[in-house]
């Protein structure tokens, strides 16, 4: 019902940080960390999740995000590497990348506040529609 009347849900965790609406986190765009921010809390990272693709794992100390992708040639895996570049630079928000032949590993954390906040979840997002 808010949706028709122009209002975007925002969610809150117990720390007070915001959580943006997941459904649209691929039109988003990222933002600087400011000073004193935190890494998202576990419960928010439960609520970013299904808004990525089911193969996007959290790593087991929750800071950080990982998915692996597959190609068959390697002209492939370096395009979308490429295209990953291309976003990350327009974005300010820059993946850890594992090249190999046929093969991608991406991962995100904010190495600034030390763990995971809602611009890792933007980037995947974009990376999903890639």
């Amino acid at each position: 019902m808010a949706a028709a009347f122009g209002f975007r849900l925002v969610r809150y965790n117990p720390q007070g940080h915001r959580v943006g609406d997941v459904a649209d986190l691929a039109v988003r765009h990222c933002e600087p960390c400011k000073s004193g921010v935190i890494p998202l809390e576990p419960d928010a990272v439960t609520l970013l999740m299904p808004a990525l693709h089911k193969d996007w794992t959290v790593a087991a100390d929750g800071k950080s995000i990982l998915r692996t992708f597959a190609f068959t040639a390697y002209p492939q895996t370096i395009s979308f590497v490429n295209a990953i570049a291309e976003m990350a630079e327009k974005e300010g928000h820059h993946p850890d990348l594992t090249v190999q032949y046929g093969k991608v590993g991406v991962l995100y954390t904010t190495h600034s506040i030390g763990g995971l906040s809602e611009n890792d979840f933007i980037c995947a997002a974009k990376i999903d529609q890639l």
